[in-house]
């Protein structure tokens, strides 16, 4: 498979064009190289995946781990060095498959929906940075290929969230998400340069010696656990979400990417990627992360329900179900999938079916925004009638999400929810109350979007005069995707996921627990009609009852429980006062006044001897003399 390196030469090849090529191609032609690039790729990774799953099983009826490249890039010592390549394992090419597919439904997308913007073709190259820097991370053959990566991903991350640079907003997201990312990040590095010292390889097989010897020993745990934090700041987990909403101001396909194929799915394939690690020398961090991956999901799922912008309700809802998949990896207790190791594939079966129901929502939200020019769902209602395909299309993923039968999220959901309750009846409960709270704000979302009452759409043309603007459907570049994403989203959740997917690389048959499924599709039932009750009126008496019965919680939900007020209080007054502010009157006063120091006495010293340097041949005779009479004496006692 040697023609797997062109999966990450062909984005990069389109980044170089396009962002060398800048203002002086025409947009047309900065489009057709960007979305060329990516369907060669997309064609590429479709042509892996068969090769590899088709054909790819050994005797044994195991995956092999195959790298079709690999070469010492760093050396330290015989053993420690870096290597650059490229490893193929099953959960690697489906990755490929998701970030590949999503990111051309992107680049298809983009046609319409950035037509016409300034900085069209910088728009496409980093779109192909972005790519190139995920599908990296995903073929990394250790530890170290995967961080440098990883580093792209946050630098493109804030190249387009920053897109629209001229808007104070845009520049205050992309920082935020740049410097809270790498925060996390600053885990990630440390996590891996204890992993490489004690474990004497970057590679994902450490030589920590006997597991005996390690029972006490917390090094491999404290290892990963750093690694996480990172995985936590790309994924969006509480605390470090706080940058994902605001990520919203930048173009809604990019929105798409990061939430569905990108950044947030990382932090899920970090996890997994280590998960034989995890399982071995730290179960006790796995059970934290889902620990953290429950409350996260809750938490967002709450937030969600009373946003008002339909970008944020978007934002939050990825957050919560980034949660989901981290529960079913925290749960597992085994890489046996028939003993305690069902989370593995359930997580990453719902990363997949997440990925396509997740853009079509947000390219969907995109047709909705390019309609009525605003992001507030006050501005929307009864758009069924002017948008038939983006609302059938959003219609599919809201009963993904929603985890109705038969559309993919429910096969992938139940699972989660199966694992969860075989690691315990308490998780298996929270986790089905907030698989509940998601259907519920799901459709009031849609309820919002396409039901509620019309808006009087009027649109300021000159000083004085209004002229009405009637929402229309996207052109075919935009609705397209949808289809494409919408086609998916029906059919995905029938893939024989198990006999591809593992965590010892066996084929299982995946098999629904009824009890569950049953439960969890009669709760669901129940939400949406919940929801169908509040808000599919053109008013909504019910609603605004409970917003002024719980007035403060409702202000506290919009608010994100304060959560960024919170950090903005410990950055300023914690961290900047009580760290930042002594460490800088140290550097001030003691380091640089050392080194002032130095250079003052340096240079009066220079001042008192540079007399002996005058230029006087006969001076330098007579100090020639004397040292030489001085030496001889020296001699001769």
């Amino acid at each position: 498979m040697e023609y797997t390196i062109l999966i990450l030469i062909l984005p990069f090849l389109s980044f170089l064009i396009l962002g060398l090529a800048d203002m002086r191609m025409k947009n047309g032609l900065a489009g057709a190289i960007g979305t060329a690039s990516l369907a060669g790729v997309t064609l590429l990774s479709y042509l892996t995946a068969f090769q590899y799953f088709m054909r790819g099983r050994t005797a044994e009826g195991v995956f092999p781990t195959l790298m079709p490249y690999n070469f010492e890039w760093l050396p330290f010592t015989t053993q420690l060095h870096i290597d650059m390549g490229i490893m193929l394992d099953p959960i690697s090419v489906m990755m490929l498959v998701v970030i590949s597919t999503v990111s051309l439904m992107v680049h298809i997308y983009s046609f319409g929906y950035m037509k016409g913007e300034k900085g069209f073709q910088r728009y496409y190259a980093f779109l192909s940075l972005f790519t190139m820097s995920m599908l990296g991370i995903v073929v990394a053959t250790n530890i170290f290929q995967m961080y440098v990566f990883w580093e792209l991903v946050g630098v493109s991350s804030y190249l387009l969230i920053g897109f629209y640079y001229t808007k104070k907003e845009a520049i205050a997201a992309s920082k935020k998400a740049f410097i809270v990312t790498r925060f996390a990040d600053l885990g990630f590095l440390i996590g891996i340069l204890i992993y490489g010292y004690y474990g004497q390889t970057f590679g994902f097989t450490p030589n920590f010696g006997p597991h005996g010897e390690l029972a006490s020993n917390t090094l491999p745990a404290l290892a990963l656990g750093l690694m996480f934090i990172g995985g936590a700041g790309k994924s969006a987990m509480f605390p470090l979400h706080i940058w994902l909403p605001d990520a919203m101001e930048g173009p809604t396909p990019v929105s798409a990417l990061i939430h569905a194929a990108t950044m947030v799915v990382a932090g899920v394939y970090l996890v997994a990627r280590m998960f034989p690690l995890f399982i071995g020398y730290a179960p006790e961090v796995l059970h934290w992360i889902a620990y953290i991956g429950a409350f996260t999901a809750f938490y967002a799922a709450s937030v969600a329900c009373v946003q008002s912008d339909i970008k944020r309700v978007l934002a939050f809802s990825t957050i919560s179900q980034i949660g989901f998949m981290m529960v079913a990896l925290g749960v597992c207790t085994s890489t046996d999938p028939h003993e305690g190791g069902l989370g593995y594939m359930a997580s990453l079966f719902h990363l997949f079916t997440h990925a396509m129901f997740k853009a079509l929502l947000f390219l969907g939200a995109g047709c909705i925004i390019h309609a009525v020019h605003s992001n507030e769902m006050s501005a929307m209602g009864g758009l069924r009638k002017y948008m038939p395909v983006t609302h059938w299309t959003f219609l599919i993923a809201c009963l993904a999400i929603s985890g109705i039968c038969p559309f993919s999220g429910f096969f992938s959901k139940d699972e989660i929810l199966t694992a969860c309750f075989r690691f315990s009846p308490a998780m298996g409960w929270i986790m089905t109350g907030i698989a509940a709270i998601t259907a519920f704000y799901m459709f009031r979302l849609y309820y919002g979007i396409f039901w509620g009452a019309e808006p009087d759409r009027q649109l300021p043309a000159n000083e004085g005069t209004h002229t009405a603007h009637t929402p229309h459907e996207a052109p075919l570049s935009m609705t397209f995707p949808l289809l494409f994403l919408a086609a998916v989203t029906c059919v995905a959740g029938f893939m024989p996921f198990g006999h591809l997917i593992s965590s010892d690389g066996q084929s299982y048959t995946i098999q629904l627990d009824k009890q569950v499924a049953i439960t969890s599709i009669l709760i669901a039932i129940v939400s949406i009609a919940l929801a169908t009750w509040i808000y599919a009126g053109k008013k909504q008496p019910v609603a605004d009852r409970l917003a002024r019965t719980f007035q403060r919680m409702h202000t506290a939900a919009y608010h994100r429980f304060y959560m960024d007020e919170v950090w903005l209080f410990v950055t300023k007054k914690i961290i900047f006062r009580c760290i930042s502010t002594p460490i800088a009157w140290w550097d001030r006063h003691v380091i640089d006044q050392f080194f002032n120091f130095t250079a003052w006495s340096t240079h009066a010293a220079s001042d008192e001897i540079r007399d002996m340097q005058s230029g006087n041949v006969q001076q330098y005779s007579i100090w020639f003399l004397a040292g030489a009479l001085l030496l001889t004496l020296l001699l001769l006692v």
